[in-house]
């Protein structure tokens, strides 16, 4: 199933900076073993989402990252955020990525051809066939509001879940109220 990109892709470029507007895309994706095709335009009615890009399913720190948001599932849910975790594998892999590491708690996407990963930015400089370490947070509005980018598998968790708190009183940039529904 190919991804489609609602925003133009650029070539490699920088990653995206708080007040850009985050690239719409949709793409199978993986929860719990099933698959399903993830909208970031229908998540983002919901509330705002944590689009986090890792290099490659069942690797070391990528299995440390996606235990991390499974363990803050419920955090992120009281704060009205959908997570989608974005990478290069197959859906095939993902299925089972989405069962053992995510623990049927979010799901991941994958982006077999790049382009997402490319849109955001998120793309290894040297090697596009890996995302870089970096996570998101988008507002209802689409505008990107907390950027975090490292290759330790560690900080994205505290660092995504600080910024979603620390926004003021639940309201994306454009001043419209999320939570949960």
């Amino acid at each position: 199933m190919p991804v489609a990109l609602l925003a133009a892709p650029s070539a490699a470029r920088a990653e995206l900076k708080v007040g850009d507007r985050a690239p719409a895309f949709t793409a199978p994706a993986a929860l719990a073993g099933d698959s399903f095709e993830f909208s970031l335009e229908k998540a983002l009615a919901r509330g705002p989402v944590v689009v986090y890009f890792y290099p490659k399913a069942f690797t070391q720190g990528c299995t440390i990252e996606a235990n991390s948001f499974a363990e803050a599932h419920d955090e992120y849910a009281a704060l009205g955020a959908t997570v989608i975790g974005v990478s290069r594998d197959d859906i095939d892999t993902l299925k089972k990525f989405s069962v053992s590491e995510c623990r049927n708690k979010f799901a991941v996407a994958s982006d077999a051809n790049g382009s997402i990963m490319k849109s955001y930015g998120a793309a290894m400089p040297f090697d596009s066939g890996y995302a870089r370490r970096i996570s998101y947070v988008v507002g209802r509005d689409r505008k990107v509001v907390y950027v975090y980018s490292s290759s330790n598998p560690d900080g994205h968790v505290p660092n995504t879940l600080g910024a979603l708190r620390g926004l003021s009183g639940g309201k994306d940039s454009s001043g419209a109220a999320w939570g949960r529904r």
